[in-house]
């Protein structure tokens, strides 16, 4: 059966569907020996394909890996280990360095969006390229808890402007559950579970309001949660497999 080339590579865990068409524009993809061109068709089973010279057989299909990963801060949430900083090439750590090598290497794996760099938490990695297109398109709406204690004690009204929405860029953010779980002398811990994933929201709007983030935490995803009932929590670097439930969660969500 003929499908987009870019969907095929995301189903075989060669890469995201995103990442796989930057890589067809870059022009390491063939067909039959000829450069894949954005929205081309093959049929992997009777077609020649071929990513940065090697060729996708059915044999080396890997199995779909789903796994939970608890991000420490300072490690970036992107399989690319290195930048350009002022003309230099600079190293990163990545979600993928903390992985086993039998997982990280060969079979695709990637992150399902993003934390930045100084966040920490909860985040899917899997090889399911169709998976995480669908997970990371803005129809989508996976709710997602977050713990972040920010400076000051923000008042009611705040709070409550809060959980509206608050214009960003032009656009206001979607409706959010903003609760107070704790208070010290200079600073407040909040909850707080939105349904959009915008670049650094959380820390864009807590700088709109007045009471910047001092560290932010994502606890869980929908129902896949860092520490599971009757369970020691997942530990900062540590990773888990996802249950069966919390998978038919996840294909649930983009159906």
């Amino acid at each position: 059966m003929e499908e987009r080339v870019q969907k095929i590579l995301s189903q075989w865990g060669i890469a995201s569907r995103r990442q796989a068409e930057k890589m067809i524009v870059a022009g390491l993809v063939r067909l039959n020996g000829t450069v894949v061109q954005l929205g081309q068709k093959a049929n992997p089973a009777t077609d020649l394909i071929e990513v940065n010279g090697q060729r996708l057989k059915p044999s080396n299909r890997p199995q779909a890996i789903y796994l939970l990963l608890n991000k420490p801060v300072g490690v970036v949430s992107t399989c690319r280990n290195y930048r350009v900083c002022n003309t230099i090439l600079e190293k990163r750590r990545t979600v993928l360095d903390l992985l086993p090598s039998t997982i990280r290497q060969g079979q695709g794996i990637h992150p399902v969006g993003r934390l930045d760099m100084e966040s920490t938490g909860a985040l899917i990695l899997t090889n399911d390229g169709t998976l995480t297109y669908k997970l990371t398109h803005p129809r989508h709406h996976v709710p997602k808890t977050y713990r972040v204690w920010v400076k000051g004690h923000p008042c009611e009204s705040i709070l409550s402007a809060w959980r509206q929405g608050v214009d960003l860029s032009g656009r206001t953010t979607l409706p959010a559950q903003v609760r107070v779980l704790k208070q010290q002398p200079e600073q407040t811990l909040l909850e707080i579970v939105l349904t959009e994933g915008r670049n650094r929201q959380i820390r864009r709007v807590a700088d709109l309001l007045g009471y910047p983030v001092i560290h932010l935490h994502r606890t869980a995803i929908g129902p896949i949660q860092l520490q599971r009932p009757g369970e020691p929590i997942l530990l900062s670097g540590h990773y888990r497999y996802l249950e069966e439930f919390e998978i038919r969660f996840l294909h649930n969500r983009v159906h």
